[in-house]
């Protein structure tokens, strides 16, 4: 059975004047505020759809990465994985930067980062891209994230990062 996960948004006036709220069904956090200020130029306080995708892609490939990892036969103690989502106006989200560090008793460098950069395969997260084309709200289609991949691993084995760049096709 498949698991649904469902939030709503009101917006109420212009793009640029205007304000909305958002609240997820779950009830895990309250209801909070979106404003175009808030999305553009990230200097007006609140969230904005693209710290709500950095949000998800972070916990999808952490789970992705521990599963990868579990079935290598490593287990780790503790995964912290940061997304970083660029939103420019007019164009759209232009990169999502992962870094992952963690804390993995007995796998080196090489096998990290081998691991880390197939959970990139297996972060669902990744796949979904919704999309408004010209005269629909309605069509949303997924697709692979054109992805550029960096990585770096640390002098220490027990933290480390993979920095993974993904630059979706507009």
């Amino acid at each position: 059975m498949a698991a649904i996960s469902r939030a709503d948004a009101v917006w109420e006036g212009d793009l640029t004047s205007g304000k909305g709220r958002v609240k997820v069904a779950s009830g895990t956090f309250n209801e909070f505020p979106v404003t175009w200020a808030s999305r553009a130029e990230r200097t007006h306080g609140g969230t904005s759809p693209e710290e709500l995708i950095a949000a998800a892609h972070a916990a999808c490939y952490s789970m992705a990465f521990s599963n990868g990892l579990a079935k290598a036969g490593h287990h780790p103690e503790r995964l912290n994985t940061s997304a970083e989502v660029e939103f420019v106006p007019g164009t759209g989200i232009t990169t999502i930067t992962l870094t992952v560090r963690g804390h993995i008793h007995g796998i080196d460098a090489g096998e990290f980062q081998k691991l880390a950069q197939e959970a990139n395969f297996g972060a669902h997260a990744a796949d979904l891209r919704a999309q408004l084309l010209r005269g629909s709200l309605t069509h949303a289609r997924c697709a692979r994230c054109a992805a550029r991949r960096f990585t770096r691993i640390s002098a220490t084995w027990i933290a480390e990062s993979l920095v993974a760049v993904f630059r979706p096709s507009l």
